[in-house]
């Protein structure tokens, strides 16, 4: 419970907003020692330079968490981890070696291997992703973690206690529920009757290890129809004119604005992305130009498919018909396929 000694003040910089010092209940500014503790203990004086170990560089990180709330089963998500322990063997369900091997239910904790990631299919229905890659699926009873990719055999439901959310059942693609039988062995075979008891071996209590919340899992969680309207409906509204006039009037004269890959395809992004957010970025462009004259203006593009500087710039021109952008950076941002560009105006 907070009370005064969780109390904190933010101290802002004059000229550079996101620089901050944070003065802690005991009157005295936190700073980052060497040996990379933080400590309540630094004074009053500064001069907001880069030497100054009570002075942070912040990145504000917005979202808007209400836009999940209508998702069926939202904490289920696309890549969300469940971990599943077996009520009558107390023990957690493990994918042995990782994957390529049976399921088993004889770990007394969870970790790497007793974690599954769900691919999310609708809102019962999921395949269940291993730490190497592969995926569960059922031959005959047996419940082993070999798939390379998924398909009908690989497609489970979870069935969810009305008393306890977190107690659940795994309808298997034969029909028949998993159980966890006493020799620690994992099958699908038990039948549809249950009482959601301790000694039934086809419950399982269900930690959920949240995983990403971004567009993706918006538009995969309510599906095509209802995410287009979801989605339309927040980037008509959550930035706006208004924004950008408030942004002029304190000051602000850059934007950066974060645009996923599928925004070429825009209105027919592949699935299950819903199409309007270039026409939403175009309004952005518009908005920038004639209110925060001169404008420095970046585009981050994140990409899974490979692309090259050049085709990315045709795309820009063409899509968003901003003749006089020039390419200033071009980098990647990991080993795989994301890169970023951006661009001045």
């Amino acid at each position: 419970m907070a009370g005064k000694t969780e109390t904190f003040q933010l101290v802002r910089n004059d000229v550079d907003k996101n620089r901050m010092r944070i003065r802690a209940p005991n009157g005295s500014f936190l700073q980052a020692n060497k040996d990379g503790s933080v400590t309540a203990n630094f004074g009053e004086s500064t001069t907001w330079g880069d030497d100054d170990p009570s002075v942070f560089v912040v990145t504000i990180v917005n979202w808007v968490p209400s836009i999940f709330d209508g998702i069926p089963n939202k904490d289920l998500l696309d890549g969300t981890q469940l971990q599943f322990k077996s009520l009558t063997q107390k023990a957690f369900v493990a994918a042995e070696n990782g994957g390529g091997a049976a399921l088993v239910a004889n770990r007394p904790s969870a970790s790497g291997w007793e974690s599954f990631k769900l691919w999310r299919i609708d809102q019962n229905t999921f395949n269940f992703k291993v730490s190497n890659n592969q995926f569960v699926t059922v031959s005959g009873v047996n419940v082993v973690a070999t798939a390379s990719a998924p398909g009908q055999t690989e497609t489970f439901q979870l069935v969810r206690s009305y008393a306890d959310k977190n107690r659940m059942r795994i309808r298997a693609p034969n029909g028949s529920f998993l159980q966890a039988n006493k020799d620690g062995s994992v099958t699908a075979n038990f039948g549809e009757s249950t009482t959601w008891g301790d000694n039934d071996p086809s419950v399982f209590a269900v930690n959920i290890v949240n995983g990403p919340h971004g567009e993706y899992q918006i538009c995969n969680g309510y599906g095509k129809d209802m995410a287009t309207q979801v989605m339309n409906n927040h980037w008509s509204t959550y930035i706006v004119e208004a924004d950008f006039a408030f942004m002029a009037a304190n000051g602000l004269n850059a934007v950066r604005i974060p645009v996923g890959w599928w925004i070429a395809s825009d209105p027919n992004p592949p699935a299950p992305f819903v199409g309007g957010a270039l026409q939403a970025l175009d309004s952005a462009f518009t908005w920038a130009e004639y209110i925060l004259p001169p404008v420095l203006f970046t585009l981050h593009i994140r990409m899974v498919s490979s692309q090259t500087s050049q085709s990315l710039t045709i795309f820009i021109y063409k899509k968003i018909n901003i003749l006089h952008a020039k390419v200033i950076q071009y980098k990647t941002l990991s080993h795989n396929t994301s890169t970023g560009i951006d661009f001045t105006f």
